[in-house]
């Protein structure tokens, strides 16, 4: 499809390229939404020197503020907005996914039972010839999806692939299932404890069926191949992770468990030098000692593009895996058929709070993965043992806070909590939840008007790959809040666009205390700037997820445009 004569004419009359810096550029031409404020502030016109927002308001102002030689970009009626932010995904998980299989992929049609995932990963096999020790990598299976509503086993992934190793990871990345050459490569086999907070599940025989869930995940991952900074791969594939996030008007990503190896990596100074996107690690906790060993390490400053945020800690598991902690059973037992089962703790409270501590002594973030009301719990608790409150600023981040019950909002408030909401459960999700969970519970997933009423700063995510690196649907779910089937999840908990898009810019900018750097368009933050083909602000809500992105800038520079004839980035 072609693009429209106003999206042809908006590529086509960049007077000069963003890139410049040697003069100022000035935006006209459409609407400019600041995102400075409570409510919506549009301006005529931006003007960026070096970097920065020089002046923000009147076209007739900005054209003395940015002098004669400055390079004029007409919107010819798109949006302008502040860059999108990352409030929580997988950064890592776009460098390794590139040569992997996506079951989500639509070119494989509709994938409705085992046969099915079967039949694709035999067709990926016998186009991909195995290299000597290589591993093939498949993502986002969701047992919910298909006909049997199990697992794939590892007899099922030996019968087309019986000779490499092969893994299929869980579309909640709190899972996986590998075959008898991925068991063997990772030194897995019958008589490997199960480790805390981990499941192996087992089949009929009492044997392992492939199946690893949680911390038991770990001992496959960590056998599984990692990027070094030597490797010319894994710059090819830092160059694609960040163009995605690009395309989707992010100029802030996230990766939200860094493992060692890829700390290793990603601050390299090779890797360093090639990063456009600024990207905030998470050092997963699992290997804090190092970590606070370590006295070169700093947290919270910016090497080029790259900076330590904090240190992420996972407290249960994922609720469409079964695995989150709750304090009301599922009604469909846990992954291995037990019932009553209201999921567990992957880390005991006693170990989350001397972590914790450790962490908060430093003056490290702390960001804590909780999906069920009883994890929840457990972060207040580890909050307040040590002490913190609103009035400190140290704005710990619960991630997901998915399951959150009402009573728990002024807890948050109390202690200053940014909660990282999870709108596209409810489409994803949102009708597989219901059939574990009375309905007003479900109604009340991911909250984010009644955070706001509460006095709290959301942000939204997408928690990429679980669910896709889509920045307009999720302004859309955060609105409509519906499942495939029609059903909406807590039809007073929507929010209005600008609500939405403040969970994108504003609320994580504050998250991550940058608010005073990016997150809106005002003098003096940086020039990072997405351009879409229509106003959110304008669109009806049924179209918000059709809204394209058209360019994206950072720091002044044009760093993606969607590709001429493209319908979508």
């Amino acid at each position: 499809m072609k693009l429209s004569t106003g999206i042809a004419a908006l590529l086509l009359t960049i007077a000069a390229p963003a890139s410049s810096q040697d003069h100022a550029t000035l935006y006209r031409g459409g609407p400019i939404v600041t995102m400075d404020g409570d409510t919506p502030q549009t301006v005529e016109a931006v003007v960026t020197r070096d970097g920065r927002i020089a002046f923000v308001g009147t076209e007739n102002a900005a054209r003395k503020a940015a002098g004669k030689d400055a390079a004029v970009r007409d919107l010819k009626g798109a949006t302008l907005l502040p860059g999108f932010i990352d409030a929580h995904s997988h950064f890592t998980v776009a460098t390794m996914s590139a040569g992997g299989l996506d079951l989500r992929d639509k070119a494989h049609g509709a994938i409705t039972d085992i046969p099915g995932v079967q039949a694709v990963i035999r067709r990926h096999v016998a186009r991909s010839p195995a290299k000597p020790g290589g591993w093939t990598i498949v993502w986002q299976f969701d047992q919910e999806v298909l006909a049997e509503k199990r697992y794939i086993t590892r007899a099922e992934l030996d019968a087309v692939a019986p000779d490499r190793p092969l893994v299929v990871l869980h579309v909640s990345l709190h899972g996986a299932v590998a075959n008898s050459a991925a068991l063997k490569a990772a030194g897995i086999d019958e008589a490997t404890p199960v480790p805390p907070g981990g499941m192996m599940l087992r089949d009929d025989g009492d044997k392992l069926n492939g199946v690893l869930l949680e911390k038991a995940m770990f001992l496959l991952l960590a056998k599984m191949p990692q990027p070094t900074a030597e490797h010319t791969e894994g710059f090819a594939a830092l160059d694609t992770a960040q163009n995605r996030y690009f395309a989707e008007g992010y100029t802030h990503a996230q990766d939200g468990a860094t493992q060692p190896p890829d700390i290793a990596f990603l601050t390299s100074a090779p890797a360093r030098e090639r990063l456009r996107i600024d990207l905030a690690l998470l050092p997963f906790s699992t290997g804090l000692d190092a970590l606070l060993a370590n006295p070169d390490l700093q947290f919270g400053v910016y090497q080029g593009h790259m900076k330590l945020q904090g240190i992420k800690f996972v407290l249960d598991g994922s609720v469409q895996g079964r695995t989150g902690f709750f304090t009301r059973d599922y009604q469909r037992g846990s992954p291995e058929g037990h019932h009553p089962w209201h999921g567990e703790p992957i880390l005991s409270e006693v170990d989350f709070i001397a972590q914790a501590k450790k962490v908060h002594g430093r003056g490290w973030q702390l960001f804590v993965h909780a999906n069920g009301d009883a994890a929840i719990d457990m972060a207040i608790r580890g909050f307040d043992a040590l002490g913190i409150t609103a009035a400190d600023s140290r704005r710990p981040v619960v991630i997901h806070s998915q399951f959150q019950r009402r009573d728990q909002l002024p807890a948050y408030a109390r202690i200053g909590v940014g909660p990282a909401y999870f709108s596209n459960h409810s489409w994803y999700w949102g009708d597989v939840h219901r059939t574990n969970f009375p309905a007003e519970v479900v109604d009340f997933i991911s909250p984010l008007r009644s955070a706001r009423a509460a006095g709290l700063t959301p942000s939204n995510h997408s928690d990429y790959s679980v669910t896709p690196l889509d920045t307009r649907f999720m302004l859309w779910t955060s609105m409509a809040r519906v499942s495939p089937t029609g059903v909406v999840s807590g039809p007073s908990e929507r929010i209005d666009a600008y609500a939405a898009l403040q969970a994108l810019t504003t609320g994580p900018a504050w998250q991550i205390f940058e608010e005073d750097r990016k997150g809106r368009i005002k003098p003096g933050l940086l020039a990072d700037f997405v351009i879409l083909d229509k106003n959110p602000l304008t669109t009806p809500v049924d179209d918000i997820k059709a809204i394209k992105v058209l360019e994206t800038i950072k720091e002044g520079r044009s760093v993606w445009l969607q590709p001429t004839g493209a319908d979508q980035p």
